[in-house]
């Protein structure tokens, strides 16, 4: 599982005229990843693409085009079918007709609908001043504006107009302004008056015939509009009928078509000599066997196939097999054709002189297959938001498997809220094709669990300690739930050993990021890069804890870690192990550990000897962890605070489930009431509480993401990867296609 499935490169040479039966085979295969040509062989050249190249690549570009008309998607598919060439041919061409011309109308009727509606919101304004289009246009002697703009600031600038000597103005919002200018003044004298107004000017609409009254205009217009709506939702209605006539056959269409250009444009990453051709690629190597027989079986000997490495790890970090290429090819002759190739000569493919470089077209990566079982897969998703793992790296899903569900759910840990986080999982993966979503979905169900998990353990369900009450004190028989989140004021120590605890699962977590860091030094650079690079950190790391949790840091360190584990003194302690630090002359060593990492570390890296107590800061960077878990379990106390009450008996706070504030007012004093719940107040204080209470959880459900979730990640892609982890990896994406809409014939 920490490593990707092993890839092989792999090559097929033979005879052009075999060329077409290779690709087929290859392609229905799905499982050669191809290695582009890039031009480095004399004597080769890059292949050209089958004829039916552009046909098929036009025909597809058309079908996408239709399929983008008519909204069609994968849900519109039918039963799978088989498509002959006349049935795609003609179907195609028939259905390119009729959608078009209905794409046309109906962007016709769209054109004509936005111009009327431009039309009516041109006359609308005009509607309010109740005065015939005609009569706002068209005088000789009168300057007429229309707009909209203060009466006062335009009946001022009117009257100081020098130029204008009479007018009058119509309308209250709308105005009309009519003047009569002078003999010598301006065409625009009206419009230059109103400049130093609050005016915002309006063009008079056009109008032909007798409908000159603006809201009788109006009235043809949107009755114009009603019967373009019409004819458009009938246009609309049609192409809806096509769709759903004609969805599946485009599907299929789609798919036979993208299956003929791959297999056409497949030559143009083949090296090519005039008679032969080369095709390289990787595969999975555990599928070798099965890939060179489909080929032989398909072709004879006319092509060869050859596994040129298997991908693996060196020392060095280089690949392990590899084989000479010549510094050129000369050519066999004439290209033949299938029916006499059998009796001529075979290309002759060229041996090594020692001569060439390696017999790879190109020293590209091997794709990765990240390698994990059904129930890790879903992890994958959080390791490529970082990166898709490199095919010489560890692959972290399984790590990530094991701990960010367990660091999730330990941090809200609430079997109500793991209900609703495992369900709303459940939906994702259920409700949803989409491999990412499906993913999502799977990791969200296993932090739901692991959330329903602690939560029995923290005896909680929303933040109630219903489980704790009914399960662990009155089904099991014990005092309380095994375990406590910290928040009552007699549980703090939890709280402190929550912060301990942080610190242990910090040192686990990336002790193993480390280890797979000098695993993966030492395969590629050897034993000395390992001890200073990776090995260094490890010492110092564990040196420096091992300093802190004994007894020669006691009087410096805080004082609850060497409680928490212990359970002999008169102090509490969560785990009553024994443990009350390690001896001095551990802490000694430790620290010895500590010295001779930074002097490893100065030897390799001496640029990082600064970074040194990064290896404090990294640990304590997981007692976030403990924080969150505080803070979630607060903001669910104060939101059943407020509906419930609660009131303080003996250092510990109780929800007042059973009976109102009074009750407990005289059991244990007024002073002990916390707070008296909206759900013992009146009817508007208890749908007021209601509200608060629903509202309340969901937002400590959608912050359990944001923080916890967000905390988890943060935890695993920078104090983890960082580790080991680099990515960058190749995506395997080999040449075939899985079938959906289409059969094989």
């Amino acid at each position: 599982m920490l490593r990707p499935e092993q890839m092989s490169k792999v090559s097929v040479t033979g005879s052009k005229a075999y060329l077409d039966s290779v690709v087929e085979t290859v392609h229905d295969m799905n499982l050669l990843h191809v290695t582009e040509y890039d031009g480095g062989w004399e004597g080769f050249d890059q292949g050209s693409p089958q004829a039916e190249a552009e046909g098929a690549a036009d025909k597809l570009v058309t079908v996408r085009s239709l399929k983008s008309i008519l909204d069609v998607d994968d849900d519109d598919a039918g039963p799978t079918r088989v498509l002959d060439e006349d049935e795609l041919a003609t179907g195609v061409a028939d259905l390119r007709d009729e959608v078009n011309a209905l794409d046309d109308q109906r962007d016709e009727l769209r054109s004509q609908l936005r111009s009327v509606e431009e039309r009516i919101d041109a006359v609308e304004p005009f509607a309010q001043l109740d005065i015939d289009l005609d009569l706002l246009q068209g005088y000789d002697s009168l300057q007429v504006v229309v707009g909209e703009g203060d009466r006062d600031a335009v009946e001022r600038a009117v009257v100081d107009a020098t130029d204008l000597s009479e007018y009058e103005v119509y309308g209250d919002d709308v105005l009309a302004v009519f003047a009569r200018p002078d003999s010598d003044a301006d065409e625009d004298a009206l419009l230059d008056a109103l400049v130093s107004a609050e005016f915002a000017g309006l063009d008079v609409p056009d109008v032909e015939g007798d409908n000159v009254s603006p809201s009788v205009y109006i009235s043809e217009l949107e009755s114009e509009k009603e019967t373009l709506e019409r004819e458009l939702k009938s246009v609309e209605s049609e192409l809806d009928a096509k769709r759903e006539e004609a969805a599946g056959f485009l599907l299929a269409a789609e798919e036979t078509l993208a299956i003929e250009v791959q297999k056409a444009e497949a030559p143009l990453s083949f090296a090519t000599t005039r008679n032969a051709f080369v095709a390289e690629g990787w595969i999975p190597t555990e599928r070798y066997t099965k890939f060179a027989s489909a080929v032989q079986d398909a072709v004879g000997n006319h092509v060869e196939v050859e596994e040129l490495e298997q991908a693996s790890f060196g020392a060095d970090g280089e690949v392990q097999v590899r084989e000479d290429v010549p510094p050129s090819v000369e050519d066999a002759g004439p290209e033949t054709e299938p029916e006499s190739a059998e009796s001529s000569e075979e290309p002759t493919r060229a041996v090594a002189d020692g001569s060439g470089g390696a017999v790879v077209m190109r020293n590209d990566d091997p794709p990765v297959i990240q390698k994990n079982s059904a129930l890790v897969a879903p992890f994958e998703v959080l390791v490529q938001a970082v990166g898709r793992p490199n095919y010489r790296e560890f692959d972290p899903s399984l790590i990530l498997f094991l701990t960010f569900p367990a660091f999730f759910g330990f941090m809200i840990g609430d079997f109500g809220y793991g209900l609703l986080y495992t369900a709303i999982g459940y939906f994702l993966y259920s409700k949803f094709d989409s491999p990412a979503f499906k993913s999502m979905g799977g990791v969200t169900i296993a932090a739901g669990l692991f959330t329903i998990l602690f939560g029995i353990f923290y005896g909680e369900i929303f933040g109630l300690h219903s489980i704790s009450t009914y399960f662990w004190e009155g089904t099991v028989g014990l005092s309380s739930a095994p375990i406590h989140k910290g928040l009552q004021p007699t549980d703090l120590y939890w709280a402190q050993a929550w912060l301990v605890v942080s610190t242990l699962v910090a040192l686990l977590h990336l002790n193993i990021g480390y280890v797979l860091g000098f695993l993966e030094e030492l395969e590629f650079h050897g034993a000395k890069a390992a001890i200073t690079e990776k090995g260094s950190w490890l010492l110092g790391m564990n040196g420096l804890w091992l300093l802190v949790f004994s007894e020669a840091a006691a009087g410096t360190a805080p004082e609850f870690i060497y409680t928490v584990f212990d359970g002999t003194g008169s102090e509490k302690a969560a785990f009553a192990l024994g443990f009350s630090g390690f001896p001095a002359v551990v802490g000694y060593l430790g620290f010895a550990m500590f010295l001779v990492g930074a002097l490893l570390l100065l030897i390799g890296a001496p640029a990082e000897i600064l970074e040194i107590f990064d290896v404090l800061v990294n640990v304590l960077s997981y007692t976030r962890i403990a924080a969150v878990l505080l803070a979630k379990a607060g903001m669910a106390f104060v939101v059943n605070l407020l509906f419930f009450g609660a009131y303080e008996h003996d250092g510990e706070f109780h929800f007042m489930l059973s009976n109102g504030p009074d009750y407990y007012a005289a059991e244990y004093g007024r002073e002990a009431i916390m707070f008296g719940g909206l759900v013992h107040g009146g009817a508007a204080a208890v749908v007021g509480g209601l509200l608060i209470l629903v509202l309340g959880h969901i937002l400590v459900l959608a912050l359990g993401v944001t923080s916890a979730g967000l905390q988890a990640v943060r935890l695993e892609y920078y104090e983890f990867f960082s580790k080991f982890f680099d990515g960058g990896g190749t995506e395997y994406l080999p040449f075939g296609h899985e079938r959906r809409y289409t059969a094989e014939e």
